[in-house]
């Protein structure tokens, strides 16, 4: 089904579906999710990425370097789709577990500004580490190399789903 709002499809099961609090929980809480641009000559490219969800923009932000197969599928079209989903939760007494899952469509845009990469890139290691020694030499080292993808949702969808 379509959402005819917005363009984007309904969920088929909606009774499966994550309220938007659940869905902002899995993107803030998990590390690491699939972000998918539309690559060369038609087909689809998907990258394993880590990720940071900001609370007060509502932006997904991902550390990239300055050139490569993502950044020219970026430049030619800003419109992706960024795929995380937890770990589940096993049912009592069954191998069976419960996964939430959440996809978000949006615009990407590349972000060289070397202030909000390095403020950025911080939050982000603090999902992998407290050990400020370490972040600050991952960015004294790697900063001045780096950009970021700024993902601006325009839709987020969320389900939970039995894995069985």
């Amino acid at each position: 089904m379509m959402d005819r709002e917005h363009n984007f499809r309904s969920l088929v099961r909606q009774h499966l579906q994550l309220p938007e609090s659940e869905c902002i929980d899995v993107l803030e809480r998990e590390r690491r999710g699939v972000l998918s641009v539309q690559g060369d000559h038609g087909y689809p490219y998907g990258i394993p990425m880590n990720h940071y969800y900001d609370r007060e923009s509502g932006c997904i932000y991902f550390h990239c370097g300055r050139e490569g197969h993502r950044n020219d599928a970026l430049a030619r079209c800003d419109r992706v789709s960024f795929c995380v989903f937890d770990g589940g939760e096993r049912l009592a007494g069954s191998w069976i577990r419960m996964v939430r899952s959440v996809v978000v469509f949006g615009r990407a845009e590349l972000i060289d500004d070397r202030q909000e990469v390095e403020r950025i890139t911080r939050k982000l290691c603090y999902k992998f580490t407290d050990d400020e020694k370490y972040i600050q030499t991952e960015i004294k080292n790697y900063a001045a190399k780096t950009l970021l993808i700024k993902l601006t949702p325009e839709h987020i969808c969320g389900k939970r789903v039995k894995e069985a």
